[in-house]
């Protein structure tokens, strides 16, 4: 049994992720009136697209971070660009990759510090250098969360430190409240996404 609470958030979960996934996967995709909106794949292009002068994104090990990030975090051959406290002010205008690295990596996380063995780091997320396979990693990323919501019953929900994620506030806060901080990640970090696709496709030649 779900608990009553938890029902409009998985809902409104499972509508942010569906619409982001298909926004970036196609065929179609719902374009906010129930329709559906025909939509080709994201390339690898449009996924490392960086539109502004020194964005923070994804790059290969061996070409070190970008401009005003220090270090590449992640496991694997690419890694995100970061930097230590303080972040840099202005903050950096960050790609579809990173947008969507950033976004799996805490799905990924907190499902495991939530139901998992509790010791996944930022630091030993894999971290992908193309489209194809960061749309799937973070399809498998959305599903481990849900599984971890499914888990919780009225008690988990206004446990303080449920989770113990331990990048976030999920230490001082009751579950219910990381669920609903997690739903605006989706839906802002996929809005975002969707308008970056949308001027990529209307950029000039």
């Amino acid at each position: 049994m779900i608990p009553p609470r938890l029902v409009p958030l998985l809902e409104q979960y499972d509508f942010a992720c569906e619409r982001l996934t298909g926004r970036m996967a196609g065929p179609v995709m719902d374009s906010g009136d129930g329709s559906e909106t025909p939509v080709g794949p994201m390339t690898d292009d449009e996924y490392l697209w960086e539109p502004v002068p020194d964005c923070w994104s994804v790059r290969r090990r061996t070409d070190g971070p970008g401009a005003r990030a220090t270090l590449l975090t992640g496991t694997g051959d690419w890694g995100r660009d970061a930097a230590s406290h303080p972040h840099p002010f202005p903050p950096p205008f960050t790609t579809i990759a990173w947008r969507l690295s950033h976004l799996g990596e805490m799905l990924s996380l907190r499902a495991d510090h939530t139901v998992g063995e509790r010791r996944a780091t930022r630091e030993g997320h894999p971290v992908s250098g193309d489209a194809a396979t960061a749309v799937a990693a973070f399809e498998a990323d959305a599903a481990a969360w849900r599984k971890a919501l499914l888990s919780a019953d009225e008690a988990a929900l206004d446990t303080v430190g449920h989770s113990t994620y331990p990048y976030g506030s999920d230490a001082e806060d009751p579950f219910v409240d990381i669920v609903w901080w997690v739903n605006q990640e989706v839906l802002h970090h996929g809005a975002e996404i969707a308008l970056i696709r949308d001027l990529y496709r209307a950029r000039r030649p």
